[in-house]
């Protein structure tokens, strides 16, 4: 009888590897393992954040310190970091830079609810990087995200937003939609969830242009809210004349383009769209844009920012439903002028450019002499194996692209191995601090994982 198989490796083989991965990471870490049992009490399931729990290995590491691209933590292990706060610190932990302006504005105070001249400095480095276009700032991109479909729904007097199945742009409810035997529906495992978000949303296919156009057609799209390559779900590419089409269809169905380059920041100074000459209407970036500290940023065109204050004028008063207090305080701003002017750099984009071309050679390498059925993707600095052949279209291929219990297993042995990527898929980013014998060790150990799986 043929042994089954989950993509390419026989499942009884799987199993017993991860098995044995399991164990020896809880060998090697007992003092993590002794700390939490102590002291995760506090928390709801023993971790501060539910989504730790979705880590693969038997209990997570306790991290003591960061800089560049390596942890170390309290068992005493140093660790080759690919994940990087999945892009939160994707120019290295604690950017000198960043650190110094933390440093000097905790002296000045750290929010007051006005403007400052960092506040007018920071303004004109985001135009000068991202392109001329009027900003706000936010914590996360999940706020800016929400406070961008608030602006493209005022403008419009539209209530749907168009996102595209798979997606993910924060925990913004609105997006929180999936295609569901071709129909729109709530995405499933939702917690607490009551109302029906199809009443504001629907979704299409990525790279679907003539299901895109079908669903405009109905006249009640606000915004198509997208990120230029899918991400967070195996990457998916744009086909080739998919984003002009994209632009063309929301301006002749009067639909506000906002693009969500939280994650596709890696691909170039400014982004996949000042990389790849894309108009959007309005844009959000957030994550690594401050260095690593909480901060997200969203612009519109002059033409939307008119439209807008053309409606604010007319609202009745009250509250916009928009902001937090916390956010755009002084902090952020000094952050993100380090970063913009010191971090995100050219020459560090160009460095990180080098190093993941390497990392995706070497790991496609690695798959092809394992003869294994996957596939390496890259965009930027951001790297990813899929576990399954390619390309990938959309996110209904990616969705059965994602082999969890292959990629626990592989999670929890390069982690064994030295060597941390991002949970829920297996992305990888390479840093400014990233250096040369980290990407061959990950190349190693890749090689030394798949050869126990394939052969």
């Amino acid at each position: 009888m043929t042994q089954p198989l989950i993509a390419g490796i026989p499942t009884d083989r799987l199993t017993a590897f991860a098995s044995r991965e399991a164990r020896r990471y809880a060998q090697s870490r007992p003092i993590a393992a002794a700390a939490l049992a102590q002291g995760a009490g506090a928390f709801l399931n023993g971790v501060p954040m539910h989504w730790m729990r979705d880590w693969p290995m038997p209990h997570l590491p306790l991290v003591a310190k960061a800089k560049g691209a390596r942890l170390t933590d309290i068992d005493g292990y140093g660790i080759d970091d690919f994940c990087l706060g999945d892009t939160g610190s994707m120019f290295g932990h604690s950017p000198e830079p960043v650190a110094k302006a933390i440093r000097q504005q905790a002296r000045r105070g750290l929010t007051y609810m006005l403007p400052t001249q960092t506040a007018l400095e920071a303004g004109r480095l985001l135009t000068a990087r991202f392109g001329p276009l009027k900003w706000q700032i936010a914590t996360t991109a999940t706020d800016a995200n929400r406070f961008a479909l608030r602006v493209a729904r005022a403008v419009t007097g539209r209530p749907k937003v168009l996102v595209f199945n798979g997606c993910y742009h924060g925990t913004l409810d609105d997006t929180m939609v999936e295609l569901v035997d071709g129909v729109p529906a709530n995405r499933r495992g939702l917690v607490g969830q009551v109302q029906d978000l199809t009443r504001a949303a629907t979704v299409a296919e990525f790279n679907d242009l003539a299901g895109i156009e079908a669903l405009l057609q109905q006249g009640d799209v606000a915004a198509i809210l997208t990120e230029p390559v899918m991400t967070n779900s195996c990457m998916v590419l744009p086909d080739p004349g998919f984003h002009d089409g994209l632009r063309a269809l929301c301006t002749q169905y009067g639909a506000v383009l906002i693009i969500d380059e939280t994650h596709t920041i890696s691909t170039a100074l400014g982004g996949y769209t000042r990389a790849h000459g894309l108009s959007p209407d309005m844009f959000v970036v957030g994550k690594c844009v401050a260095g690593g500290l909480p901060t997200a940023v969203w612009g519109m065109t002059d033409a939307m920012a008119a439209r807008f204050n053309a409606y604010d004028a007319t609202r009745p008063p009250g509250h916009s439903g928009m902001g937090t207090t916390l956010s755009a305080n002084p902090l952020q701003f000094a952050c993100l002028v380090a970063t913009l002017s010191e971090v995100m750099t050219p020459e560090a984009y160009a460095q990180m450019e080098v190093g993941a071309a390497r990392l995706a050679a070497g790991l496609s390498a690695v798959i092809e002499k394992h003869k294994a059925p996957w596939h390496v993707v890259r965009v930027g600095a951001r790297v990813e194996f899929i576990c399954a052949p390619g390309p990938l279209r959309n996110g209904t291929h990616a969705a059965a692209a994602h082999q969890p219990q292959v990629e626990a297993a592989v999670h929890t042995a390069l982690l064994n191995r030295g060597c941390l990527i991002a949970p829920f898929h297996n992305m990888m980013l390479i840093s400014p601090a990233t250096k040369t014998r980290q990407i061959d060790r990950l190349i190693a150990a890749f090689d030394e994982v798949l050869a126990t799986l394939f052969t």
